[in-house]
Parts: C-alpha cells; sequence; structure tokens
C-alpha cells in the first residue's frame, strides 16, 4: 500500500525531495551491485576459458610450443612462455579475471541503472541525444577493443625481436592480462573520438567548419597515436588502426556540418506559428527622450525645531 500510494504521489516530471533522491540513488546502486556479483559468479566458473580467449592469440604467434614452420620463419627463433609466479597468484587472479568479466558483461544492467536515475530530470531533446550517445557509444568502443585484439599478436612477435637470440621470455600471466587490459581500453577510447566531436557540435561548443579545418592536423595525431599504440614494422597494422578513425573523424566532420546548416536554417527562417517573437525594446528615438525630473530636495529644518525637546529629548527619538 505504502509503495502504491508513493507512486502515485510522484511529481510527472521526476521532481521529488532529497530524501527520495538519496534512496532511489541507493536502490539503483543496489541493483547494479546484485548484477555484477551475479555475473561475476557465473564467470568464475570459466574464468579459465575467458583467459585463453586473450592469450591463445598471443601464443599462436610467439609461443614456444608454436610448429616448427612458424619458428623457422622468425629470424632468430625466440619464443615466449606464459608462466605463473607465486603460490597464491592463481587465486588472485581468477577473483580478478571473475570480477573484470563481471563489470563488463553486467554493463547493460548497471548501464540502465545509471539512465533510471538520471532520465526522469532530462528534457525530451536530452533524453533522446543521451539515447543516441549511448546506442553509438558502445559499438564504437567494441569496435576499438576488437582492433586492439586483432593487433596484440603482432604487436608481441614484434617486441619479442629484440631479445637475444636462443633465449626464451617468460611472460607473467598477470602482466600479460594488464596490457591486454589497457589496450583495449585505449583502443576502445581512441574510437570515441568521433562522438565527442558531435556532442560539443550539438552543444555549441565546436563548430563543423573548425572541424574541417583541423583535418591535416587530426589525421597526423591520428597516424602518430596509431604507430604509437601498434610497435609494428609493418605499415598494415598501423594503417589497420588509423584507417577506421579517419573515416570516424569526417564522418562526424560531415554530421557536424550539416547540424550547423540546419541550426541557420532555422534562424534564417524565424519563429515559428507557435514560438512568440523576441521583443523589441529598444527606444525609437532615444535622442527626444526627455530627462526624468528630479524630485525638489526637502527644505532644511529650522534651528527652532531642532531645538523643540520634550523631557531634554529631541521629538525625533
Amino acid at each position: 500500500m505504502l509503495k502504491s500510494a508513493r507512486k502515485k504521489e510522484t511529481d510527472p516530471e521526476g521532481r521529488m525531495p532529497l530524501v527520495e533522491h538519496l534512496r532511489e540513488l541507493r536502490n539503483r546502486l543496489v541493483k547494479a551491485l546484485i548484477g555484477i556479483v551475479v555475473v561475476t559468479i557465473v564467470a568464475a566458473f570459466s574464468y579459465k576459458e575467458i583467459i585463453e580467449f586473450f592469450t591463445n592469440p598471443v601464443l599462436q604467434s610467439v609461443g614456444c610450443d608454436a610448429s616448427f614452420a612458424d619458428l623457422a620463419q622468425r629470424k632468430d627463433g625466440t619464443c615466449a612462455r606464459i608462466v605463473l609466479n607465486g603460490l597464491i597468484t592463481p587465486f588472485t587472479l581468477a577473483l580478478k579475471v571473475s570480477l573484470m568479466a563481471g563489470v563488463v558483461l553486467s554493463s547493460p544492467v548497471w548501464l540502465y541503472q545509471l539512465w533510471a536515475f538520471i532520465a526522469p530530470g532530462l528534457h525530451k531533446n536530452e533524453k533522446k541525444y543521451s539515447l543516441g550517445f549511448v546506442a553509438a557509444g558502445f559499438p564504437l568502443f567494441l569496435a576499438g577493443g576488437f582492433f586492439a585484439y586483432k593487433t596484440l599478436p603482432t604487436m608481441a612477435r614484434v617486441l619479442l625481436e629484440f631479445s637475444p637470440a636462443d633465449l626464451d621470455n617468460q611472460l607473467p600471466l598477470d602482466d600479460l592480462l594488464d596490457l591486454i587490459t589497457r589496450m583495449v581500453v585505449v583502443f576502445g577510447l581512441a574510437f570515441e573520438l568521433p562522438l565527442l566531436l558531435v556532442m560539443l557540435n550539438l552543444g555549441g561548443v565546436l563548430t563543423g567548419k573548425r572541424m574541417a579545418g583541423w583535418w591535416r592536423g587530426m589525421i597526423l595525431g591520428i597516424t602518430i597515436f596509431a604507430a604509437v599504440a601498434t610497435p609494428s614494422t609493418d605499415p598494415l597494422s598501423m594503417l589497420a588502426l588509423a584507417v577506421p578513425i579517419w573515416v570516424l573523424y569526417f564522418f562526424a566532420t560531415g554530421i557536424s556540418l550539416l547540424n550547423d546548416r540546419r541550426k541557420a536554417a532555422r534562424i534564417a527562417a524565424g519563429p515559428g506559428d507557435d514560438e512568440a517573437s523576441d521583443l523589441d525594446l529598444t527606444p525609437e528615438d532615444i535622442g527626444e527622450i526627455e530627462p526624468v525630473a528630479t524630485r525638489p530636495a526637502l527644505p532644511e529644518q529650522s534651528d527652532g525645531a531642532r531645538n523643540n525637546r520634550v523631557n531634554g529629548y529631541d521629538d525625533i527619538t
């Protein structure tokens, strides 16, 4: 009964007292944490498969158990083995991998809880833009992570070529997973650059014309980033990362130019039938305005009035 009554009293515009906001935030956080914990427990039963999914491409590229033909194609025959150091390292690694998988795989749950908390305070246009950014941002991040996953074997092979000849490299598994995670996050955030530019344009901070004028510097910066993020002597690996970001940048520039043209056309058309026009409060001729007459000052009190006393005090007191 209390819950139904509380729902009936909810403001249609999402306004509520501070205590209700805090209670709503607590409930959303609890639901998000429950989703993360449940997915983490499920992922704990398959954490070995998750580790193999990320490490197998590296091992196939530089592993000592690779085929003889693969080893013969290398300059010095160097290879690497993935190892674990410490007695409790396997247990802590299992917890770490399970928690990471739980946070990533349960992202639809906690993202929905976050959206449900902030959506009542947004206007209609803000809700539309927010849903569009989330719908475009998540696939872009996955695309960046996919490119990182595909470039990791080539990166590992190039880095191991700096090892002295006839030496086997030992790669700690926890360090390798940390490197893979950083690569996925960096590549994913790099693919979010066009979305950030579109957000700045819709907010009126950046114009499409200015973005189009930055194309030389952006191409150079993206190329340098791709060269650093993919330390491979093969230019194809660098271009595999740089070209998609180039395309996304020019796509964002085109969207911003169209948005600026739409804004200019709307301003030129003037207000619509259901919109009020701005009032012009500027006087027609400032020179014809007569100065406002000032009120004459009050006459000064006479000394006789100042000397009127009642019981030894002035009348005003």
